[in-house]
């Protein structure tokens, strides 16, 4: 993978699978056969989320740290932002929101999943009540635990770790993931930071170290 590639200022790793879907080229047919095996148990599986643009991150970053879009807690409650340091607000976005260059998703082996048949009406708000017992995802998510590890897939946020809250819905790609998170250095980073508007830029240069560890590189 590029530098450009791995910050998701690129785009020609991705295969688009269907609309805006896209997927690592390499991961369309282990998650092809996921959502077969998921079909065979009647299951509807579907991606809510898979490649995601540095600039797309970079827009939901900015608005959340400058108080434009709410940021909550662990408890889903909205934070008061203005109360914060700037390291404690920095930290408070990523709590549910990727730092730009450093997503998951720009690899593209990293995807939201669910299961539109179960929804039964309702709005999917991509919160773990939704994927727990009694949830309306709750069947889908007992059985992507048992099922995923087959296909090369993993859970690297399943549960609160200090970094990023619970995403039960969070599937990631393991044999090209683990590559990519040695690949995604302090040094890459800083440089692709450096070169855009990022918001508190200083401040996140200086938490690098800490926000790889915590956030990024967390293959278990």
């Amino acid at each position: 993978m590029t530098p450009e590639q791995l910050t998701g200022q690129s785009q020609q790793h991705i295969a688009f699978i269907e609309g805006n879907i896209g997927l690592h080229q390499q991961v369309v047919a282990p998650w092809q056969a996921l959502q077969a095996a998921a079909a065979k148990d009647g299951f509807n599986l579907q991606i809510v989320s898979g490649f995601r643009s540095f600039e797309r991150q970079l827009g939901i970053f900015n608005a959340k740290l400058t108080g434009q879009r709410p940021v909550l807690d662990i408890n889903n409650c909205q934070v008061a932002m203005d109360s914060l340091t700037v390291e404690q607000q920095i930290h408070s976005v990523l709590l549910y929101s990727a730092l730009p260059g450093a997503s998951r998703h720009h690899w593209g082996t990293d995807i939201d999943v669910f299961d539109p048949d179960l929804l039964d009406g309702l709005k999917l708000q991509l919160e773990p009540w939704e994927y727990a017992g009694g949830g309306p995802m709750a069947p889908l998510n007992d059985w992507l635990n048992s099922n995923i590890e087959a296909f090369g897939f993993y859970k690297p946020y399943a549960k609160y770790q200090g970094g990023v809250a619970p995403e039960p819905w969070h599937l990631s790609y393991r044999p090209l993931a683990a590559q990519f998170e040695q690949q995604l250095t302090l040094d890459l980073l800083r440089t692709c930071l450096d070169n855009h508007a990022i918001n508190a830029c200083d401040e996140i240069v200086n938490l690098l170290p800490s926000i790889l560890t915590r956030y990024v590189k967390i293959t278990a």
